[in-house]
C-alpha cells in the first residue's frame, strides 16, 4: 500500500463483529464502502459550503477543490491516516479582516495559498525533525489563545453583517442549531448545521410567501443602504447550468493580507496534531511519524485549491466522528467521498443554490460555530492543564486575546498597517517566549520552558501551603477540531 490504495476485505465484507475494527488498508464489500463513502460526504457537506459561502468564495468549487485535497492527502500520508479535508474555519478571521480592508477574492485567496506552502513547510520541517518541534514552539498555552482569538474576532461579522440581514431568521435558525446539537443523537447531531440550515432556508423561503418583503441591507451591498427585498433569490439558480466547471480565478498576492491569513497556520498545525493523536488513538497505532506528511499534506492541499480560486482546507472532526461510530477506518470510504465530491462541484446549478443562502440564516448558524471555534481555545487549555497563575502564560495570552478580538492595530507606515489576528497572534507567541527565557534558570522546566518551581514561589509570599502532587503541563497539542 504505498500509496494508501490497494485494501485487503476485512473479514466477510460486512460490518466487523464487536470488539474489531476495519482499519485503514482494509475494507468491507464495495458496496457498503460505497454507502459509507456516501455518509462521508453528508457528514462533511455542512461545514464544508457554509465556510465558503460566509468567505465569499465559490462554494462549488470548495466541494469540488475539497475532494481533490483530500485525494491528495491520501496519497501523502500513504494511506495510514484516514481523512477528509474540507472547508477550513481557520482563515474566516482573516478574510473578514481582508475584506473589510477592501480586498478582493483573488487577495483572499492569494494569502490563503501563501498560508498554505507555509504549512507544508512547516509539516516537512516536523517529518526530518520529529513531532517535538510542535509541541517546542507552539505550546498549548500559545495554540489555544490563537484559536481563541482567531474565533472571537469573528463576533462583529456576525454582529454588524449577517444577523441584522433578518434577526428573526437568525434568532430562529440559531435555536435549531443549540436545540439540534443537543437533542439529535449519533449521526444526526453531527450534521446539526447542515439541518439547521436547510431549515433555515425553507423557513425563510416560507416568510416570503407568507410575509412578503423585508427591508434590510443585502448581503453584498455596494451602498450599504437597506432596501425592500425577498429573503430567498432563486434568479442566479434558473440561469446556471446543469453542468460546468465552478468560476475560477487567479490569486493576488499584498503583503498586508498574507501578514493577517499567517496566524492560521498556528491553528491547523494544532488541528492536524489533535486530528492524528484522535486517529491514532482509535486504531491503536503510533501515528506519530506521520505527523509531518499530514501537516504537509493539509498544506498542499491548501495551495492546489487557492491556487484555482478555492476555500483552503483541512482535516475535518466530522468524519472521524462518522469513522468512530461506525468502527470502519477504511481509506477507501475516503476515495469515494473525494470522487462524489468532485461531481457535486461540476454542477453550477448546486452551488447557485448554496450562494442564495439568506444572510438571517447565516447569522444564526455562524453565531454558534463563531463562538465554538473560540470556544475550542479553552478546550486546549482545559485538556492540557494549562496554569493561568504563571504570569509567563497569564500576561502575553491576555494582551493577544484584546489585540485580536478588539481589532488593535499598529500603523507601520502609512502604506501597512498590522492588526488583529496577526497582531494578536505575533504578540502572544513572541512575548509567550520572550518571557520564558527571560525566566531565572532554577525556575524553568526542561520539558516543557514553563516555571516549574512552584515550592520557592510559596515559599517566597508565604500565601499558602505547598501544592502537593500538581500535574505539570501536558505538552502534546490535542485541540480537538476545527472546522
Amino acid at each position: 500500500m504505498a500509496l494508501g490504495m490497494g485494501w485487503k476485505l476485512h473479514g466477510d465484507g460486512r460490518t466487523p463483529p464487536p470488539g474489531e475494527v476495519v482499519r485503514p488498508d482494509e475494507r468491507l464489500s464495495w458496496g457498503r464502502t460505497l454507502g459509507l463513502g456516501a455518509q462521508h460526504v453528508v457528514a462533511m457537506f455542512g461545514a464544508t459550503f457554509v465556510f465558503p459561502v460566509v468567505m465569499g468564495l465559490d462554494p462549488n468549487l470548495a466541494i469540488m477543490m475539497s475532494g481533490v485535497a483530500t485525494v491528495i492527502f491520501l496519497l501523502i500520508v500513504r494511506g495510514r491516516i484516514p481523512s477528509y479535508l474540507g472547508t477550513s474555519a481557520a482563515f474566516v478571521g482573516a478574510v473578514a479582516t481582508i475584506r473589510a480592508s477592501g480586498g478582493s477574492s483573488a487577495t483572499v485567496t492569494g494569502a490563503v495559498l501563501v498560508a498554505g506552502a507555509a504549512l507544508t513547510a512547516v509539516g516537512v520541517a516536523i517529518h526530518l525533525v520529529g513531532a517535538r518541534l510542535v509541541n517546542r514552539a507552539l505550546p498549548p498555552v500559545v495554540t489555544g489563545a490563537v484559536v481563541m482569538l482567531i474565533g472571537f474576532n469573528l463576533a462583529p461579522v456576525v454582529a454588524q453583517v449577517y444577523w441584522p440581514q433578518d434577526q428573526w431568521v437568525a434568532l430562529l435558525t440559531m435555536a435549531a442549531v443549540v436545540s439540534m446539537t443537543v437533542l439529535l443523537r449519533g449521526f444526526w447531531s453531527r450534521i446539526a448545521v447542515f439541518l439547521s440550515l436547510a431549515f433555515g432556508y425553507l423557513l425563510s423561503w416560507v416568510l416570503d410567501r407568507t410575509t412578503g418583503k423585508i427591508t434590510s441591507v443585502p448581503a453584498g451591498s455596494v451602498d450599504g443602504r437597506a432596501v425592500p427585498h425577498f429573503r430567498v433569490n432563486f434568479d442566479a439558480v434558473r440561469h446556471a447550468d446543469w453542468f460546468g466547471l465552478p468560476s475560477m480565478h487567479t490569486p493576488d498576492f499584498k503583503t498586508s493580507a498574507v501578514l493577517v491569513a499567517l496566524p492560521a497556520v498556528i491553528a491547523l498545525v494544532a488541528e492536524n496534531a489533535g486530528h492524528v493523536k484522535a486517529v491514532s488513538e482509535m486504531t491503536g497505532t503510533d501515528l506519530d511519524g506521520s505527523l509531518g506528511r499530514a501537516i504537509a499534506a493539509d498544506g498542499l492541499g491548501t495551495v492546489i485549491a487557492s491556487s484555482v480560486g478555492g476555500s483552503p482546507t483541512t482535516t475535518y472532526a466530522e468524519n472521524i466522528g462518522v469513522m468512530a461510530a461506525t468502527r470502519v477506518y477504511s481509506t477507501a470510504a475516503y476515495f469515494v467521498a473525494a470522487g462524489v465530491a468532485v461531481l457535486f462541484g461540476l454542477c453550477p446549478k448546486f452551488g447557485a443554490l448554496v450562494a442564495a443562502t439568506p444572510g438571517g440564516v447565516l447569522g444564526g448558524i455562524t453565531v454558534v460555530l463563531y463562538g465554538m471555534i473560540g470556544l475550542l481555545g479553552a478546550k486546549i487549555w482545559i485538556e492540557n492543564k494549562v496554569d493561568f497563575a504563571r504570569p509567563q502564560n497569564l500576561v502575553p495570552v491576555a494582551a493577544g486575546l484584546v489585540i485580536g478580538i478588539g481589532g488593535v492595530a499598529v500603523k507601520i507606515s502609512n502604506d501597512f498597517t498590522i492588526g488583529g489576528i496577526a497582531l494578536g497572534t505575533i504578540v502572544t507567541v513572541a512575548g509567550y517566549h520572550a518571557l520564558r527565557l527571560a525566566t531565572p534558570a532554577h525556575q524553568v522546566d526542561g520539558v516543557t520552558g514553563e516555571v516549574a518551581d512552584d515550592a520557592a514561589r510559596h515559599q517566597e509570599d508565604r500565601s499558602g501551603p505547598l501544592p502537593a502532587g500538581r500535574p505539570a503541563e501536558a505538552t502534546a497539542v490535542n485541540p480537538g477540531d476545527l472546522e
